[in-house]
Formats: C-alpha cells, structure tokens, sequence
C-alpha cells in the first residue's frame, strides 16, 4: 500500500497543507472573544504554556503515527495496539467526521458574509446586522451554501493529494497570510487602535489565580491547532520519508498561533477603534451560535470605518479561506478511512461528499441542532486527544519517541520530557478539561443536565454520554469489520 501512496511534492506543500488543517474558524472568530471573555492579555500565558504542554506534544505524535502507518486513523491504531483497538481509532475519525457534518454549514455561512460584503454591503446598525442574520439563517440560503462548500472541498479532494489538497493550500494559505497581515497592518492605525492592544497584551498577573483563564487556554489550543483530532495524522499520511517530523510539527504549532495572534489584532483594533469604551462588552458577546461577533458586530463596524469596504471583504473571504481548508482535511480524513477499508479515492471521496450533505442537513436547518453537535463532538475531541496518547502509550512511549519520532532524519530531537507529558501530561489534561466542560453543563442547564437530546437545552452532561455512549457501542460491534483489512494484508505478507 504504501507504495501506492501519493506524496507531498515538498515541505512547504505539507506545511501549508496541514496549517490548512490547523487554521480555521476557531482562529478568527473564537479566539478573539475566549481572549476577551479570560481577561484579555492574561489569557494569552496559559495558552502560549499549553501550545507547549497539548498542541505541540500531540501534533509531532500525529505527525510521527501518520509517516510510520502510511494508514488513516483506524489502520494507525490496529498498526500500533493491535486489532483490538480499531474502535478507538474509528472514533477518532467519527468525532472529526461529526464535526465535518456542520463544518461545511459555518463554511457556507462565512461564504454568504464574503458575497454580502462586496454586493449589497454589510449591515450599519445592530439592528439591521441582527435582521441579516435572522433572515439568512431562517432561509434556504444555509442549506444551499452547505451543498456548495461540500462540492467545491470535494471536487478539490477528489483530485488526490499534490493536485487537489497541496495546490489548494498552496493557493489558500498564501493569500489567508496576505489578507490577515494587511488587515492587521490597516487596523492598528485607526485612532484608538492602540488601546485594543493594550488590552490584548497587557496581562494581569494576579488574575492567573483564576483556574478557568488556564481551563478556557487549554480548551483553545485543542480546539483551534487542530491537535488530537487525527487531521494532522491522516495528512502526515503523504509526507516525504526524510523529513524531520519535529521540525514541521513546531512550524504548524507556532505558524497557526501567529496566525491567532493576526486575527486577534485585527478584531481588537477595530473594535476599540469604533466603540471606545463599548468594546469590551461587545468582544465577550456570544450570540446566537456564538457567532455574536464575527456575524452580528463585525460587518456593521467595517460598514462604519473609514476604508472598510475593502478590510470587510478581505476579512470574511480570510474567514472563508480559513473555513474551507479545514472542511478539505476532514473531508480527506473519512475518505482515508474508507479507502484504507478497499475502496476507491474516487468511490470514497463520492460515499462521504453524498453522506456529508445529507448528514448536515439538521444543522443547516436547525442551529440548536448545530449547537448540539458543536458541543458533543467539541468536548469529544479531548476523548480523541487521549486516545491518540494512549496509542503512544501503548505502543511503549519511550520506544515510539526513540524509533518513531527520532528517526535518522531528524533534526531537532525530542527528550525523554515528551514521553512524560504523553503519558501524564496529555491524560490529566484531558481529565480536567472533561470534568470541567461537563460539570459546568449541569449548572447551565440544572433542570435538564440529564437529557439525552433536548434542542432547547442542545449542550448537556446527558447529550454527550448519550451520543458518545452510541456511537463506542457500535463501533465496537464494528471492530472485528474495521480491523480486517489490516489484519488480513499481515497474514498475507
């Protein structure tokens, strides 16, 4: 099989394509209102210490699984533990593949703001900006827009990896740096710029005390690095044999906070700019879906600013750039799976582009739907974070970061202290987060925490074990399927 595999014609084509995977919505539109809702400077220590302590650990282990399996996420773990764990490996590919259901719906919202903005042009007032948003999402416009985001990411999939998923990201990733640099560039010199980044790097010492500011950081480097959820794995699936994992593992990392970092320049610029002492209020608000900021506040600031009928286009086609090349690598992610299973790229790319759509469709239609789902599927990314350790783990950590990890093309070593943090750091981050996310659900909802699937309460305790407790009891039953083709190619051989 691997033979048969296509690879990245070059470095720079896997680095831009897995920071595809990396930079996405979680980027521009979360980080700048987690950084808010933490305290705003504050925030940005913990979460430069879990980039060490979460995403940089986790992304050389994908990055190292996906070079030495040649095998999407199911194979990597049979591969690594044995045909028992197929499963675990299953439910790490369903947990992104979930999240791809609804992706592709934010994808098209983002496109509608891009089309917006250059032809009738953004809303003026919070009122206008509200009835925009209302009239949009309770139209057949979302639904459209999902069919359209998932046919262009298949079309591009479909092509295989150098011309489909490099030339893409070679084009997308370029030009998502340009617009946030240039962005970035515009909105610090509107008058009162600067006190948004005051406020964005001027921390607070003494409000480090506060465990949530360090829960909210971790929480933010699982899900906007793309760390854990087996993206990075299935696309270092494609890399060239001699290339330093380390190395690429530390330009993803560092290359997708910097990127943050653009974004949240550009939004805290503009907003202190144009609302003065109102900023802070508006930068925490969370809206419907938790678009407030991107889809409520956003347009009607550019709409207000001296040359924002350049930076709002740019800004929402940077969005659509970011949505877009994460939605390619979890469309590749189900389609590795399947194509590991027998299947063609061609048949399987089809199989999950019909599947996508018709799986999305609730959440195109419904946002408590798409709030459920962010939220079960959300939290379950730390399950697969610890999976992906506990892979490691398994496999013997000492032995996978001698013989995997540091291979004779490597450049810059890891120490034993990665081997450590697989093994306590990564499962007591896990352990935490999960107990936090979840207890905090039963205060949100202290009448219903319990319900299985309740849209007027989408994001419980009961919903997430419901959910996830289904789909680890079919995959299960699964197993013995799932595992088959790998097992059968080494009696074979």
């Amino acid at each position: 099989m691997a033979a048969q595999l296509e690879r990245f014609s070059s470095r720079f084509g896997l680095i831009v394509s897995v920071l595809g995977i990396a930079v996405g919505t979680g980027n521009i539109w979360r980080f700048p209102r987690i950084v808010s809702q933490n305290d705003g400077g504050t925030f940005l220590i913990p979460w430069v210490i879990f980039l060490v302590l979460w995403s940089l650990p986790l992304i050389i282990a994908e990055f190292a699984i996906g070079r030495y399996t040649r095998c999407g996420n199911v194979g990597s773990f049979v591969k690594l533990m044995g045909e028992k764990f197929a499963w675990m490996g299953a439910f790490v590919a369903l947990v992104a593949t979930a999240i791809m259901f609804y992706y592709s719906v934010v994808t098209g919202w983002t496109l509608f703001y891009f089309w917006k903005s250059i032809t009738t042009g953004l809303p003026d007032t919070p009122q206008t900006s509200l009835v925009v948003w209302e009239q949009f999402t309770g139209s057949h416009l979302p639904l459209l827009l999902h069919g359209i985001a998932l046919f262009l990411g298949v079309s591009i999939i479909y092509r295989g990896v150098v011309k489909g998923i490099e030339r893409a990201n070679r084009v997308l990733m370029p030009l998502l740096l340009c617009i946030l640099v240039a962005s970035a560039l515009r909105s610090v010199t509107l008058p009162g710029a600067w006190n948004g980044l005051e406020y964005l790097f001027t921390p607070d010492l003494a409000k480090l005390a506060d465990i949530d500011i360090w829960l909210n950081a971790l929480t933010q480097n699982a899900w906007d690095t793309g760390a854990g959820w087996g993206l990075i794995m299935t696309y270092a699936i494609y890399a060239q044999k001699d290339q330093c994992t380390n190395v690429n593992a530390g330009l993803v990392a560092f290359g997708n906070n910097t990127i943050s970092l653009l974004a949240g320049i550009t939004i805290f610029s503009t907003v202190f700019a144009i609302l003065g002492a109102q900023a802070r209020e508006v930068l925490q608000e969370a809206g419907p879906a938790s678009t407030g900021l991107t889809f409520i506040w956003m347009p009607q600031l550019f709409a207000k600013m001296s040359g924002g009928w350049l930076l709002g286009p740019c800004f929402f086609l940077g969005l659509s750039f970011a949505a877009f090349s994460s939605l390619m690598s979890m469309l590749e992610l189900a389609s590795r799976v399947l194509m590991d299973q027998g299947y063609t790229r061609k048949k399987s790319v089809t199989m999950v582009g019909v599947v996508g759509f018709a799986m999305g469709v609730p959440s195109a239609v419904s946002l408590p739907f798409l709030m459920n789902q962010d939220w079960v599927w959300g939290v379950g990314l730390m399950i697969s974070g610890a999976f992906i350790a506990f892979a490691v783990v398994k496999f013997g950590e000492e032995k996978f970061r001698t013989q995997v990890v540091n291979t004779p093309h490597t450049q810059w070593h890891m120490g034993k202290w990665w081997s450590k943090i697989m093994k306590y750091g990564i499962p007591l981050q896990v352990a935490g987060l999960l107990v936090w996310w979840l207890y905090n659900s039963t205060k949100w909802y202290p009448d219903t925490w319990w319900h299985p699937f309740n849209l007027e309460t989408p994001e419980t305790l009961g919903t997430c074990l419901f959910q996830w407790g289904i789909a680890i009891g079919i995959l299960l039953l699964l197993n013995r399927r799932l595992s088959r083709p790998f097992t059968e190619k080494r009696q074979d051989s």
